[in-house]
């Protein structure tokens, strides 16, 4: 018997060729994640908490969740271990992706170490390369022969490093296992977990990346005008959560004056250093060291009203034209491979940012186009609201309306800069049933770059204004906004019932 409790190779003189190879790689898993949980417990940790070099707070930034790490792979350790005692001496392990695929289904932690890891790099590099005596502590603590010679920055990656081995040392006990072996299903299962853990904790360090930057945009980029008070790590309108696609330097096409270029999965923001500086790639853009200051060359320019364009696709000039509005925008890139990067990731935001509004539509088009044996009909002009509460600084609103009645929507136009807006929007809705369709008007403020803010809303069940409206034809009335200090919309309400 081994250490780790798997069959000694000596004992499985008597299985098929395939069966030891099998065994041999499940012992060969065994005993690197033996190894693994005896990495995660070295010595580093005490000393440098004890020592008080580092805040609590640094100390979180560098070693994150680790005790969570260790106490998942123990609990697999400990599993793994028990199976063998299960299974007896000398006998080879039949099933092990049972306990693969349900313990890697609770290593979430990964996710949150490995996000975080690049911060706590970067502070452990900061403090080595300024403080001479924390780089001499380090070193003197690597001596620990638990340590082999590896400083504290090289035990860091092992949990990211041990995570993609996961789907590998699963695929060769896989590929060894005949399909009809009761372990199969289960590896297979297994190597989805492992799959999908390393797909999260790759989409985890991607988010992070992505708020870190955009974080730092928010400190350097000065905004001013309309957009003085955008947030930048928040939801955009209507395409969720913003994401930096791409950021770098480029030119204004004739006068040369140097910009700084960055593309969001809705908007393009031009902006320029107050002081000259120098950058060799977006990491050094975006480093916490670099303390430049952006200013906004010009207003953002929204990606579903843009058409980039090349003067001359043969052209050897690294030019390349942004139409948005009334206003062409000719800039210029360092090479012709970086003019079709910036091309062809705008076009593709561009894309897909009309793609959902267009879906968007189409869905409340269709809403309203389904024909049904309807009882009658409600003609609703949104006359005007009043006394709205202001969303924005200088005090007014951006106002719109939505009125519906279940999947059947309608949208007024928006009103900008004001509190009181007049619109005269008509919409005709089809009842389907008097005493359970009602009538909902939503009044919003129209933010393009985060979602619309809420300015109030009030309900109307059919059946009330069926008998309020008895024998009367249309009427005109006054409705108190709900959920907000202040405001009331009024409208004209005409139903008429089929005979």
């Amino acid at each position: 018997m081994t250490s780790d409790g798997c069959s000694d190779p000596a004992s499985l003189d008597s299985l098929s060729p395939q069966e030891k190879k099998r065994q041999g790689y499940i012992h060969e898993l065994i005993e690197a994640e033996e190894r693994y949980v005896e990495d995660l417990q070295v010595v580093f940790y005490k000393p440098m908490s004890e020592s008080r070099r580092l805040t609590d707070a640094e100390m979180a930034m560098i070693f994150v969740n680790w005790r969570e790490l260790l106490a998942c792979n123990s609990k697999l350790v400990k599993a793994l271990h028990a199976r063998k005692k299960t299974t007896g001496d000398n006998v080879p392990v039949q099933k092990i992706g049972d306990i693969l695929a349900s313990e890697l289904s609770h290593m979430q932690p990964y996710i949150s170490f490995c996000s975080s890891q690049f911060n706590g790099a970067t502070l452990l590099q900061t403090r080595t390369d300024n403080e001479p005596e924390f780089k001499a502590f380090l070193k003197k603590i690597a001596t620990d022969y638990r340590c082999k010679g590896m400083p504290l920055s090289s035990f860091l990656l092992k949990p990211m490093q041990r995570i993609t081995r996961y789907p590998l040392h699963i695929k060769n006990i896989l590929e060894c296992t005949a399909e009809g072996h009761p372990d199969h299903g289960h590896l297979k299962e297994a190597l989805e977990k492992a799959e999908e853990l390393c797909q999260q904790v790759n989409e985890g360090v991607r988010e992070k990346e992505n708020s870190d930057r955009l974080e730092w945009i928010q400190n350097h980029v000065q905004c001013d005008g309309a957009v003085e008070h955008l947030v930048f790590n928040s939801l955009t309108n209507c395409l969720g959560p913003r994401k930096l696609l791409h950021s770098g330097k480029m030119y204004k096409a004739k006068s040369s004056k140097e910009l700084w270029a960055f593309l969001f999965n809705d908007f393009l923001l031009l902006t320029h250093a107050a002081k000259q500086f120098t950058s060799s790639g977006p990491d050094k853009l975006f480093s916490k060291r670099n303390n430049v200051q952006l200013k906004m060359y010009k207003p953002p320019v929204l990606l579903n009203e843009v058409l980039v364009k090349l003067p001359d696709p043969s052209s050897d000039e690294p030019i390349f034209h942004i139409s948005h509005i009334d206003k062409v925008y000719m800039l210029r890139t360092d090479n012709i491979n970086e003019r079709t990067s910036w091309v062809q990731k705008i076009k593709v935001a561009s894309e897909e940012f009309i793609e959902t509004e267009k879906k968007k539509r189409e869905k409340v088009y269709q809403a309203r186009s389904i024909k049904g044996t309807g009882i009658g009909r409600l003609l609703v002009t949104i006359l005007e609201a009043t006394e709205l509460k202001a969303a924005k600084p200088n005090g007014k609103s951006n106002p719109y309306c939505e009125v519906t009645m279940g999947a059947q929507t309608f949208t007024s136009r928006t009103i900008n800069d004001t509190l009181n807006p007049k619109w005269s929007f008509n919409c005709q809705f089809h009842i389907r049933d008097l005493y359970q369709d009602v009538l909902c008007i939503t009044i919003s403020e129209r933010d393009q770059f985060s979602p619309d803010g809420f300015l109030g809303r009030t309900e109307v069940p059919v059946a009330t204004i069926k008998k309020e409206l008895e024998n009367k034809g249309p009427v005109t009335r006054r409705l108190l906004l709900h959920e907000v200090p202040t405001g009331e919309v009024w409208v004209r309400l005409d139903l008429q019932l089929f005979k």
